[in-house]
């Protein structure tokens, strides 16, 4: 046995010795509520073990991420709402978006526009877009750079959208740059 196993198993004994001797002495003392105590805290221990056991689907439900494989491929999972959400760098910026293939063109929220260093009052509304809440107008702008992972673009067209909007799109003028776009159960998958 090596001196770390050696060290490890002594300390697992006195710290066993210790609890038990404290149990032991409480329930002579008083059963009762040392079994109350006790069955406390093994439902405290097996609680514990179960959110430890499902931190990753609990955090992959609640907090969904995407991630850059070492090959270069960029995975985002579903989220709990049944879409998929990209977090890109516009003109050095972290914006959200969900993915939306019946998007055209990439769409910011005035919010995201201004956040990103596009002034909002030279603006010239000039496009429409039908979306399910009717017309709206849309801004055409071009940003910078945006970046999503590994992969880089720069001189993009977007456009801002005039209309009430939650979040920002990646509609298809973005995502056909990519020469794999596949979702895989409840997994989106870009490879460039």
């Amino acid at each position: 046995m090596a001196s770390d196993d050696t060290a490890r198993l002594i300390y697992l004994v006195l710290l066993l010795v210790a609890v038990g001797g404290y149990l032991l002495v409480e329930f002579r003392r008083r059963p009762g509520r040392s079994f109350q105590q006790l069955a406390v805290w093994g439902l405290i221990f097996v609680g514990v073990m179960a959110g430890a056991g499902l931190w990753s689907d609990i955090r992959r439900d609640v907090l969904p991420r995407q991630t850059v494989l070492e090959d270069g491929r960029i995975e985002a999972p579903l989220a709990a709402d049944g879409h998929y959400y990209l977090m890109a760098e516009v003109n050095g910026t972290p914006v959200r978006f969900v993915v939306d293939t019946g998007a055209t063109e990439v769409v910011l929220t005035l919010r995201d526009a201004e956040r990103v260093g596009i002034d909002a009052s030279a603006l010239a509304y000039i496009g429409q877009a039908r979306t399910a809440n009717g017309i709206v107008a849309t801004a055409p702008v071009r940003l910078d750079s945006i970046s999503l992972g590994p992969v880089h673009d720069e001189g993009l067209r977007a456009v801002v959208n005039g209309g009430e909007m939650d979040t920002s799109l990646m509609g298809m003028a973005y995502l056909t740059r990519f020469a794999r776009v596949e979702f895989s159960r409840d997994r989106l998958i870009l490879e460039r």
